[in-house]
This record gives C-alpha cells, sequence and structure tokens, in this order.
C-alpha cells in the first residue's frame, strides 16, 4: 500500500506559518514605542490643532520680539524645520552644528514691541534625540535662571545625532512655539 504524504505537508505549511505569525507579534511587541512629542503634545493634537497654532504664531510674533539663543546662535519663532527631512537639514540647513558635545547654553528674551520692557515667559521645551526617547531633556522655569528677564539655562548633550528643539513659549496668555531639528557635533 502506497502512502500519502500531502497531509502531513500542509500540516507542516500550516504549523510554520503558524509559528512564523507568533514569531511576527512577538517581535513587534518587544520593539520600543517613540511618541513623537513636537510641542509638547500629542501628535494627533499637532496634527488637529497645526493651522491655529502657526495663527498663535503669528500674533505672538506680531506683539512680541522673540530672542532664542543656541550657543548664541539666534533664533526667532521658528518652526519651517518641520517640513524638511533630516537628509534636507545634513544638506541645506542653516541650523546644522548648533549644538555641540557637552555643555550647552540656551537664552530667551521676549520683549514687548509697543513698549520695548522685558516680559515674563512660561517656557516648555524639550531636547531630544530624533530616534529615541532615553536621552529627553524638559526644559521649564525651574530649569531657567531669570535675570532682569533673560531667561538663562543649559543643557548637556552626551553623543553626536541628529536632535529636535521643540517647545512652547507663553506671555500673557500668547502662545509662541518652536521646532528646530539640528545635530550635535
Amino acid at each position: 500500500m502506497k502512502r500519502n504524504y500531502w497531509p502531513l505537508f500542509f500540516i507542516g505549511i500550516f504549523s510554520f506559518v503558524f509559528s512564523m505569525i507568533i514569531w511576527t507579534v512577538k517581535s513587534a511587541i518587544s520593539v520600543p514605542v517613540i511618541e513623537d512629542r513636537s510641542f509638547m503634545q500629542k501628535y494627533q493634537d499637532v496634527d488637529e490643532n497645526y493651522n491655529n497654532m502657526m495663527e498663535a504664531n503669528a500674533v505672538f510674533q506680531s506683539k512680541y520680539n522673540f530672542e532664542f539663543y543656541i550657543n548664541n546662535v539666534k533664533f526667532g519663532l521658528t518652526t519651517d524645520d518641520i517640513k524638511l527631512s533630516q537628509r534636507v537639514l545634513e544638506k541645506y540647513s542653516e541650523h546644522k552644528n548648533i549644538l555641540k558635545v557637552g555643555q550647552n547654553s540656551l537664552k530667551v528674551i521676549v520683549t514687548d514691541k509697543l513698549t520695548n520692557e522685558k516680559k515674563d515667559i512660561k517656557i516648555e521645551i524639550i531636547v531630544s534625540k530624533t530616534i529615541s526617547a532615553d536621552s529627553d531633556t524638559i526644559l521649564d522655569n525651574e530649569k531657567f535662571t531669570n535675570i532682569d528677564g533673560t531667561f538663562n539655562s543649559s543643557i548637556e548633550i552626551k553623543d553626536e545625532n541628529n536632535w529636535l528643539i521643540t517647545g512652547s513659549f507663553i506671555v500673557d496668555e500668547n502662545v509662541g512655539y518652536i521646532y528646530i531639528k539640528t545635530n550635535a557635533i
């Protein structure tokens, strides 16, 4: 009597496919998920309120002069880097090589456009790697020293990498947002 091995072949194929499904699910569960916290919000909130945020920036800029210094490089209230990929930044960005490995200084000054007086600011900034959240540095008013309306702080960057500096500044219930992509050298 001749044996029929086709049922064993189908059982073997089914077992292999089923084990690969289990392996895929276990592998996917073990990989860490990094949530984008641009502008100190969930990406769903940023996506939903992006136009309102850009309008808030326009209102903020119409009322206040904003100066943000990273290692004595001056920035305005910019969000232009949000549209650019990291490769484009590496080739063409004016924001390259702003951070350095080691200590970096930050300074924020906001003045009223009408009275030219320095304003009190509520600061929320996050400096993070573009690939992981393990080196995130969150800066708020507690980490800044306020000397006559000039807010100073420092952060330590431990490795060369691509970095994202994002956050918000609140003055008299007006909110301004910043988004800078750079790298550390």
